[in-house]
């Protein structure tokens, strides 16, 4: 099904009257479907989903839907608006599940763009019999989000958002059978080869905005952490802040380290000090984001949760963009239009929708390790020893595993002295799946109590190659899910270092511990398994494992014998002599010769003296008898996968070859039927191998695990998809060249299949030894020489075949300038159970031997054993470990073959002239003397250059093999006198001088001098052979020292000798080749030598049986090499070229070519012959795999070294027969030095087999070229033709000084196929910096085959005095195709410029007339139209904001083109270039430290190459450059148009800088330092500037964008370079863009030289067509045989007052068809030297360039940046109700003190609040009171423009642009104690939540977030005032509540406005529009503090009245008693006394 949702479209045309109603229809497949109509509206929205239904066929690549949007009519018919084609191809091949179309461009029916838009996704469900796609396997691919159901892919889905499989399917084991829609397979998808050295990297991060940020009057702050740099935005108020910063992270790192490092993004609260402030964060990988599309994730919603409670839902979100800008990388450019920014959250996620992130548990168990190397120092041991303890040196280390991921970090405990720890231990890692982390890293170290951890070893699980998403491969309903989650043994994983010797001192190689770089020992391996849980909390993060699980765990460490042969053919390619070489095999720790935690096998080679090639290398004289090791080692069996891996490989390997095939025939430009034969071969053999080769079942399989079974489902899947990807090619694929890309994404697919994560089989490693010291290394995959029994294709690619191996140097800092050696080996590897099938691969015969060396010293002129000192008399080789005969024991199942006899080793007879043809015997002479007397002969009279004794001249003999040249004469050519002698004085102890003078002195008393003897080799081969062999009769070696050195004959100055004994043995039964891995440990030793305390690693090989393999008779082979040419070589010299020649070798043998003098591009043209080189083996073995050639290139130096300029290696076809007719091939191979690209060479070879007696049957030798060079030979040098080169040589431009002085009189040679032209010189290159003569003219004979094409040099000289010219500067241009061309149909306009061809054609007194005569009253409404309508309107409208232009828009003025680019880089200009290219000019020696070459200038010039006719009596066609402009300079006018900066570099602490423009043209330089912009990365410039300059001396306009600082020097952001020549000369017109229409008035007033007819009149004449025809009054126009009207251009458009006469408007249209340059603004890339291959930010601009001999232009535009407007908010306050009561009185009353206070974001300075309402009792509060809020506001933008100074010390306020909100907050006030927060309401006064009218009504659902499109907001600037009710919540427990609501009337106006009504803050004057009287408050609304009265009646007496009634009634009755009683008695006794 496939479902198209129309979303929108914005800014569709008005119609004449009135708006459209815009309806959608959707074409697909012939099929029409509808959305509803929207009336009268320009943007509408329609959100409506059409479906069609497939009908059971898929979609294909070339699938497409027609989208058309019309006006609808409801009577007639519709009338077309525009139309759009969306291309399915995405879909079709599964790149992505749903396609959102966004911002389509609508065109109409002459498809030109109507200025409008529209968003669509497109949805696709594959029919459910569709065959799956194989681009659907790339595992781990994204699934887009939106458009249908992008996250179903199981029948069902549970909660969690975790698909569940299918019913149908059959999860694996201990495997949850769970398929989340997205997974990180991120690292296979780099997009481009990673540098392995470090380079500069720009991390980019913008903080947009955060939303629904939890907690009460929070202040939150976001914290960006990257690669140790650390920066935090403002701090904001609000749960919603807005902050649009963006920080900078400059880091200069390796790729692979940068990817591996984390982006933090942390929210904090600042108002909170306590250890709660974090609100949430979110991490991701650095790789992650460079994975992404662009390198960039843009305008993405990341989810914030708490690191710490994982329990805890979404803790807010915060919206990023984040890019990392690389070398060579163009930022991306961010859409940040307002409808995009307040997208739905849901809907732009970082994860794509249907992926639910969950909490899940990484559980790793760590069982074990093996084989952890010595880590610690042995004191403490050697202490031991020495007291009669037992020293244990294989246990010092104390291991412990460290995991790392996701930024969580635990670690196991640590086991002391052991090395081979049982940890058994749980580790737990918690993190969110699935997770943006890809890699865990796994590291051991060794624990030390007191210094710093040191690192064992360091390994990765990756992710993404032990899980998989499953999203991408779906199969038929039923079949089981191939997704799964991560999973991982129990497996052993290996580890590699540096090697394991301990030593105390710092390991140099330490580094490779770390994972920096290729390990090159294997340093153990741990036993680990990963589970992934989804259910549940953890407990604790380490945990112990199980003793069922650790049960479980011991099948999988079950181990079988496995046996390792290598038999090494030959070790090339040294390059000295030097000690005697060995080499060493290892598999894991067998082998190992220096570790003694293994038994002792044949692991080995004998010590051999390396030999001179007789040419340049050395080689090991092996001959016939070949070294064999032999290995037995121990390790699980898992087979089964390195049998699926060898079969993919070998697949691959297939595919690989024929897919090189088909390059190679389409870059030779074959024909199609040739094409379309070797795609037809290929894809066939696709399909058979894949149908033909299965990987094995893995049931009844030893060691399966989890991830077995899915990797088996994935595999499956794949290849069966992949196979009916290439069986549909086969029926519908029609261009061979598009299919190409198809089959390299199968090729892609197959080998990421073929990475086996769970390999737990160590690699093999081969070390060279020096002596004793390791030199170099090699490491081979097991799996490439492991045998197989399951298939051949299983067996890997390399078992049992011989492969040629370039070794390197451990952490070679020069990555591979020199080879160590090149060895050719033969490896098997298999199970011990089937060793018996070694003996089908092995050939030769192998014999094994025990050896021993007897050894005397010559005393007093005797042979004996009492001159050895501190050796023994029989030894092994090295002569430090004693052997004895009688001691040796042959290994269990062999038994001796005959007994000892002497057989001397020649490999070790290290004679000076081996290998040599030539050789100078020398002897010293010396003679000493007192001072001043005779000089007598010496005490020596006869020593060599050491002053060691030698024989005297008449002792020396030829030797064998050997004949004189000349007589002994003496040497001169060196410090000496004329006699040869040289002077010394002998400074004692030493008796003979250290030093030498050439001439005599009284006091010195010692000379000697050189004399030398040459001789050659003789040419009778067989004779030296024989005799060579005799060396002496007793197999006795001589040295003059204990040493390596040895030599086969006795000489007077050897002091001692010594023999080989050797024992043969044989198996006790007989078992072929196989055998040799029966040599299991040691032979028998002396018992004495176990006793002595020898470190087990000196005996290690002296006594193991040496292993041999012995050859017959080699076979004769003749090599040819054909060296024709090579290009783009490195320039070594300082004259920037190299003298290159080539070291070509082959085996032993090397030949070189001869040095072609100053050129980067050689042509040696020369055949190298290597005849009778002696190969061992089968003929046809070596047809299948010839050893390679190895070609090494050198530049020759006269002085010094010659320097190395790069290596290649091609292998030779070989020729079983002589007569075989094939020829080879000339090819391209590439050169390569440190690992990248060095140029290239054109080779080809061929080895032939000879028959003897059959000499006549060899290919006849080529043609010689001088006495000895043969040349390469007729087919098979390249077929050539006669060609003509036509050079236009323009001028030179930027010349920099050569050796301190100016170039001032250059001239150009130009060197193509070995023909050289010469340019005229230029006299003065200030004055005049071109060429006089344009023009040269080159025949050459070229290749015809474009491949073989030789590149064209370009050299400059300066023409000095004293006939002095050097080279000084030079280029080389490869690609001659584009300037090849057909003579006779190309015309001459390329050799003209539209602009100069005017200058040559138009009068000099050229006036355009723009006399401004319009009527008073529409230059009147002209001055109005000034306000509404400026540039900028133009602009925004371009840009496509049509909210900042929409008056502009209405009147159908012109618009720009904006280009995302610089000018010259928009493809359809063709970089400016088309009058004449520029060529950088180079000089100097490469410097490899320098990422480029330094220009040192540049050749302005082009090429034009076409055929020649051969017969003479043809004419020649056409030449192609005529009618040349003039070249003399050209004064021009330059005006700058600098609209704005985009994402400036920051450059101030703040994270911020102060842009100001600096322009440089020519001398000219103008600093723009005071209108520079405070405070800001996104600087509006608006500036314009007016230079004159002379074109081209001032060819370069430099664009400077400076940091502007007060007191310390200005900082560079960043440059741009624009070079106005080509601008000028360029027939695009590019120096003054075209408008859209010719206007005379208003903005767009016309500003060229020239009205558009004189522009098109001269277009004509530089096309060669008749001029144009134009009507009179302008209605139409005839140009180049077509017809125009003008009514045709201006049908939709709106005709204004300002444009010009008819004439010229459709002059003007036309020349808008043919191609010109439109009136845009460019956007160009800032750089700095600093980071010159990093983007500094970009600038929006454009330039103008006017001829001054063409009159004045047009008025400039008036760009200045547009001011705010001033508006100002009145917000009045009329009533609170439902307040929450917060205080409780003192008579137990809830009451709150209430008052409302509030502010705009940006301007928290401007707070205002309202007067209390005293003691509300009910939550109600009476007010009536205004806020006035002044601010500045962009209407056209849409934001407030905020200028403030950051702090009090800022000298400048920094701008902010902020959208308008309001924020309220209601309080309850507290005298004595702070205030209590009620509640917050934050209203967006562009999207106003329309208020209730009523308080019931009035709830916090109102508030929650809505999408921009809901009708409930609007916007307050439109609607003016909104009087309502809104809801103020705060926040309880986690969860809003309602804190009240507040009734409020809202009122936007302008400053016009605010004078007409008036209106004062609070209650204040004027109280007016409207008038506020005080609030009618309930009398009890008072403060008590104040109002005693009140107080005493509202509160004391309303509730205590009864109680003080009481009261003063019993007091009065009190009072009466009282006075009664008092006044009773005396009232009585007046009584009593009167009566």
């Amino acid at each position: 099904m496939l479902r198209v949702i129309v979303e929108s479209a914005k800014g569709l045309p008005k119609k004449k009257l009135g708006n459209p109603d815009p309806i959608t229809t959707i074409v697909f497949r012939d099929e029409k479907k509808k959305t509803k109509s929207i009336n009268s509206e320009v943007n509408p929205v329609w959100n409506e989903a059409l479906e069609f239904d497939l009908k059971g066929s898929a979609l294909d690549s070339s699938s497409f839907v027609d989208v058309i949007v019309k006006d609808y009519e409801t009577i007639g018919k519709d009338r077309s608006i525009g139309s759009a084609k969306i291309a399915l191809k995405d879909l079709a091949t599964g790149q992505a599940k749903s396609l959102p179309s966004r911002n389509v461009v609508l065109v109409n029916e002459k498809n030109q763009d109507i200025g409008g838009t529209i968003n669509l996704v497109i949805g696709y469900e594959p029919p459910a019999n569709a065959p799956p796609n194989p681009n659907e396997m790339q595992v781990g691919g994204d699934v887009a989000a939106g458009g249908g159901d992008g996250g179903d892919g199981g029948d069902e889905s549970n909660t969690d958002g975790v698909q569940v499989t299918s019913p149908g399917g059959d999860p694996s084991p201990g495997q949850p059978g769970i398929s989340p829609q997205k997974i990180m397979t991120r690292a296979r998808n780099r997009h481009r080869p990673l540098s392995n050295k470090p380079q500069d990297f720009q991390i980019r991060a913008r903080i947009i905005e955060c939303r629904q940020l939890p907690g009460n009057n929070v202040k939150p702050v976001v914290k960006v952490y990257v690669c140790g740099q650390t920066h935090r935005t403002r701090i904001k108020k609000g749960n919603n802040p807005f902050y649009d910063e963006i920080f900078f992270y400059n880091v200069n790192m390796l790729p692979s380290e940068l990817f591996d490092e984390h982006i933090s993004i942390r929210v904090y609260d600042s108002s909170s000090l306590r250890a709660d402030s974090l609100i949430g964060e979110f991490k991701i990988d650095v790789g992650y984001i460079y994975d992404e599309p662009a390198h960039a994730i843009m305008r993405k919603w990341l989810l914030l949760n708490d690191p710490d409670d994982a329990s805890q839902s979404a803790r807010g979100y915060l919206k990023v963009s984040m890019f990392i800008v690389g070398t060579g990388d163009e930022p991306p450019v961010e859409n940040r239009e307002k409808t995009e920014d307040q997208d739905d959250i849901e809907s732009n996620l970082l994860l794509p929708a249907g992926v639910t992130l969950r909490w899940i548990t990484l559980t790793l168990k760590v069982f074990r390790a093996e084989d952890i190397p010595q880590m610690d120092d042995a004191f403490t041991q050697t202490v031991k020893e020495v007291f009669g303890g037992h020293g244990d040196r294989k246990n010092l280390v104390d291991p412990f595993v460290e995991v790392n991921f996701a930024g969580k970090k635990l670690r196991t405990k640590v086991i002391e002295k052991n090395a081979n720890p049982e940890w058994n231990q749980l580790l737990n890692l918690q993190v969110k799946f699935p997770s943006v982390c890809e890699r865990m890293k796994l590291v051991v170290f060794d624990w030390d109590r007191l210094t710093k951890n040191d690192v064992v070893g360091t390994t990765y699980l990756d992710l993404s190659k032990i899980a998989s998403s499953g999203g991408e491969i779906e199969g038929k309903t039923g079949e089981s899910e191939v997704g799964f989650l991560p999973a991982f043994g129990p497996c052993y994983i290996n580890l590699y270092g540096s090697p394991r010797e301990f030593t105390g001192f710092p390991d140099p190689y330490d580094d490779l511990n770390y994972g920096k770089g290729e390990g090159v020992a294997y340093r153990g391996r741990i036993l680990v398994e990963l589970i992934t849980q989804l259910d549940g909390k953890i407990d604790k993060p380490l945990d112990d494992i199980q003793s069922d699980d650790i049960l479980v765990a011991q099948k999988y460490q079950r181990r079988r014998k496995y046996c390792l042969c290598a038999v090494f053919h030959s070790a090339t390619m040294l390059q000295e002599p030097g000690e005697p070489i060995q080499f060493e095999v290892s598999i894991g720790n067998y082998g190992n010769k220096l570790d003694s935690t293994c038994k002792p096998l044949a692991s080995t080679t004998q010590y051999s003296c390396a030999v001179f090639d007789g040419n340049n290398y050395y080689y090991l004289p092996w001959g016939g008898t070949k070294p064999v090791v032999a290995i037995t080692s121990f390790w699980e069996d898992i087979s089964h996968r390195l049998d699926s891996v060898n079969i993919l490989l070998y697949i691959c390997e297939r595919l690989q070859s024929n897919i090189t095939s088909l390059r190679t025939a389409i870059q030779a430009k074959a024909p199609d039927t040739r094409l379309a034969e070797i795609w037809l071969k290929l894809v066939n053999q696709v399909i058979e191998d894949l149908t033909s080769f299965k990987t094995p079942d893995l049931e009844g399989m030893p060691n399966l695990t989890a991830l077995d079974f899915q990797i088996k489902n994935l595999r499956d899947k794949t290849v069966l998809a992949v196979r009916e990807a290439a069986r549909t090619m086969l029926e519908e694929a029609t261009d061979v060249k598009e299919a190409l890309s198809d089959i390299e994404g199968w090729l892609e697919r197959l080998q990421q299949l073929a990475e086996e994560p769970q390999n737990s089989m160590p690699d093999v490693i081969i070390w060279m030894l020096r002596g004793e010291k390791r030199v170099a290394y090699a490491k081979i995959p097991a799996h490439l020489v492991l045998y197989s029994t399951y298939s051949e294709q299983a067996c890997g690619k390399y078992c049992g075949r011989t492969q040629t191996i370039l070794m390197q140097y451990p952490m070679d800092k020069h990555k591979g300038l020199k080879v160590p050696v090149q060895i050719c080996v033969n490896m098997w590897l298999g199970l011990g159970a089937y060793e018996k099938k070694f003996n089908s691969f092995a050939e030769g015969t192998f014999s094994v031997f025990a050896e021993l060396y007897e050894n005397q010293a010559q005393v007093f002129g005797k042979w004996g054993t009492t001159g050895l000192v501190g050796r023994q008399k029989f030894s092994d080789v090295t002569g430090k470990l004693k052997l004895k005969r009688e001691y040796f024991m042959p290994p269990v199942g062999w038994e001796w073959e005959g007994d000892w006899i002497v057989d001397p080793e020649k490999g070790l007879l290290a004679e000076a002239d081996a290998g040599h043809t030539e050789f100078t015997d020398e002897v010293y002479q010396n003679e000493t003397r007192f001072p001043g007397m005779e000089w007598k002969a010496a005490a020596e009279p006869y020593t060599d250059v050491n002053g060691e004794k030698a024989p005297s001249p008449s002792e020396f003999e030829c030797s064998p093999g050997w004949e004189w040249e000349d007589d002994w004469t003496y040497d001169i050519n060196r410090a000496v006198d004329e006699k040869g002698w040289e002077y010394g004085v002998p400074i004692p102890p030493d008796d003979k001088p250290k030093s030498w003078v050439p001439a005599e002195k009284m006091y010195l008393v010692h000379r000697r001098k050189r004399l030398i003897r040459r001789r050659k080799k003789v040419k009778d081969v067989r004779a030296t052979a024989d005799k060579k062999d005799q060396g002496d009769p007793e197999g006795w070696e001589y040295s003059s020292l204990i040493g390596w050195k040895f030599h086969s004959k006795a000489r007077p100055s050897d002091t001692f000798r010594r023999r080989r004994w050797r024992r043969r043995m044989a198996p006790a039964d007989r078992m072929g080749s196989a055998a040799i891995f029966k040599l299991e440990g040691a032979l028998g030793i002396d018992e004495e030598a176990k006793e002595a305390k020898t470190d087990a690693s000196t005996m290690f090989g002296a006594n193991t049986p040496t292993v041999s393999c012995i050859f017959g008779k080699p076979y004769i082979y003749h090599l040819r090499v054909y060296v024709y040419q090579a290009r783009n070589l490195m320039a070594m010299d300082k004259d920037s070229f190299s003298d290159p020649y080539c070291h070509v070798s082959f085996l032993h043998k090397s030949k070189t070519t001869e040095i072609i003098k100053a050129t980067l591009n050689p042509t040696w043209d020369q055949t190298l012959i290597f005849d009778n080189i002696e190969i061992y083996g089968e003929p046809r073995t070596i047809a299948q795999n010839p050893p390679s050639i190895v070609l090494e290139f050198f530049d020759s130096d006269q002085v010094g070294k010659d320097e190395p300029l790069g290596r290649s290696a091609c292998q030779p076809m070989v020729k079983l027969n002589p007569e075989m007719e094939v020829s080879p091939r000339l090819l391209w191979y590439p050169i390569t030095q440190k690992g990248k690209n060095a140029g290239e060479v054109l080779l080809a070879a061929e080895l032939i087999l000879k028959d003897k007696g059959k000499e006549t049957d060899m290919p006849i030798y080529p043609p010689k070229r001088g006495d000895k060079l043969f040349m390469v030979p007729q087919g098979i040098r390249p077929v050539v033709q006669l060609t003509a080169i036509e050079i236009l040589t323009w001028g030179l431009r930027n010349m920099k000084s050569f050796q301190m002085a100016t170039i001032t009189s250059p001239s150009l040679v130009i060197e193509c196929g070995g023909e050289i032209v010469q340019s005229a010189v230029i006299r003065n290159l200030k004055r005049s910096p071109n060429f006089p003569g344009s023009v040269l003219f080159l025949k050459v004979l070229l290749p015809k085959e474009e491949m073989y094409m030789p590149p064209i040099m370009l050299k400059v000289i300066d023409h000095r005095p004293f006939g002095r010219k050097p080279i000084v500067g030079q280029c080389t241009i490869d690609d001659l195709e584009e300037f090849r061309c057909d003579p006779y149909t190309t015309k001459a306009e390329v050799a003209m410029s539209s602009k100069v061809a005017l200058m040559a054609a138009a009068p000099r007194y050229t006036v355009i007339d723009m006399e401004d005569r319009r009527p008073l009253l529409q230059t009147q409404q002209q001055e109005k139209e000034k306000d509404s309508i400026d540039w900028w309107s133009k602009f925004y409208a371009s840009v496509g904001d049509h909210e900042k232009c929409a008056p502009y828009l209405k009147k159908g003025y012109d618009s720009l083109k904006i280009y995302e680019c610089e000018l010259e880089n928009v493809p359809e200009f063709k970089a400016l270039t088309d009058f004449c290219n520029t060529f950088k000019l180079h000089r100097g020696k490469f410097d490899e430290d320098e990422e480029d070459v330094a220009v040192v200038g540049e050749f302005k010039g082009s090429f034009r190459i076409y055929p020649l006719p051969d017969d003479p009596a043809i004419p020649p066609p056409p030449r192609q450059f005529r009618e040349l402009p003039d070249s003399g300079p050209q004064e021009c006018l330059v005006r700058i148009y600098v609209v704005r900066g985009i994402d400036l570099q920051p450059k101030d602490n703040n994270g911020l800088c102060d842009p100001y423009i600096k322009i440089s043209l020519g001398r000219k330089v103008i600093e723009d330092r005071e209108h520079y912009r405070p405070n800001t990365l996104n600087p509006v410039f608006g500036r314009m500037f007016e230079l004159s300059c002379f074109l081209p001396q001032d060819k370069d306009l430099k664009i400077s964008i400076y940091d502007y600082d007060l007191l310390s020097r200005d900082e560079k952001v960043g440059e741009t370079m624009i070079d106005l020549e080509n601008r000028l000369l360029s027939r695009f017109g590019s120096y003054c863009g075209l408008p859209q229409t010719y206007c005379v008035s208003g903005i767009n007033l016309w500003r060229d030289q020239h009205k558009p007819s004189e522009i098109l009149l001269n277009l004509a004449r530089l096309k060669g067509i008749s001029p144009p025809l134009i009507k009179e009054d302008g209605s139409s126009l005839s140009f180049n045989e077509h017809d125009y009207t003008l009514s045709e251009f201006e049908h939709s458009k709106e005709i204004h007052e300002h444009l010009g006469e008819p004439k010229e408007r459709v002059a003007l249209h036309v020349l808008r068809t043919q191609g010109l340059v439109p009136e845009h603004v460019e956007t160009r890339t800032l750089y700095s030297t600093f980071q010159p291959t990093l983007s500094q930010g970009r600038v929006q601009m454009w330039v103008d360039i006017f001829p001054k001999s063409l009159g004045v232009p047009g008025p400039p535009f008036d760009i200045s940046p547009r001011k705010p407007k001033k508006f100002f908010l009145r917000a009045i306050v009329w009533n609170t109700t439902d307040v929450i009561l917060d205080d409780t009185s003192i008579t137990g009353e809830h009451m709150s003190d209430i008052y409302v206070k509030g502010w705009m974001p940006g301007m928290e300075e401007d707070k205002q609040k309202t007067d209390v309402h005293y003691r509300s009792l009910d939550g109600d509060g009476n007010f009536n009171w205004r806020f006035v809020f002044g601010f500045e506001y962009l209407p056209a933008e849409q934001l407030c423009l905020v200028s403030k100074k950051e702090h009090f010390w800022s000298l400048d306020k920094t701008e902010f642009r902020i959208p308008p909100k309001l924020i309220l907050q209601i309080w309850d006030n507290d005298k004595f104690s702070l205030d209590d927060y009620l509640g917050t309401v934050e209203l967006d006064l562009l999207h106003l939540v329309s208020p209730s009218k009523t308080p019931e009504k009035c709830k916090l659902e109102m508030m929650e977030m809505t999408s921009p499109k809901d009708n409930r907001t609007n916007s307050l600037f439109a609607q003016k005032s909104a009087r309502g009710w809104w809801p103020c919540a705060m926040e309880q427990n986690g969860k809003k509540i309602l804190g009240g609501k507040v009734e409020m009337t809202l009122e936007i106006v302008n400053e016009t406005e605010v004078d007409e009504r008036p209106a004062g803050k609070g209650r204040d004057e004027p109280n007016m529009n409207p008038k506020l009287d005080p609030p009618k408050r309930p009398e009890t609304s008072f403060f008590w503090f104040t109002n005693p009265c009140k107080t005493m009646k509202f509160i004391v007496w309303r509730r205590f009245r009864w109680i003080f009634l009481g009261l003063i009634l019993l007091v009065l009755v009190v009072l009466f008693f009282a006075i009664l009683l008092y006044s009773l008695p005396n009232y009585i006794s007046m009584k009593i006394v009167k009566p």
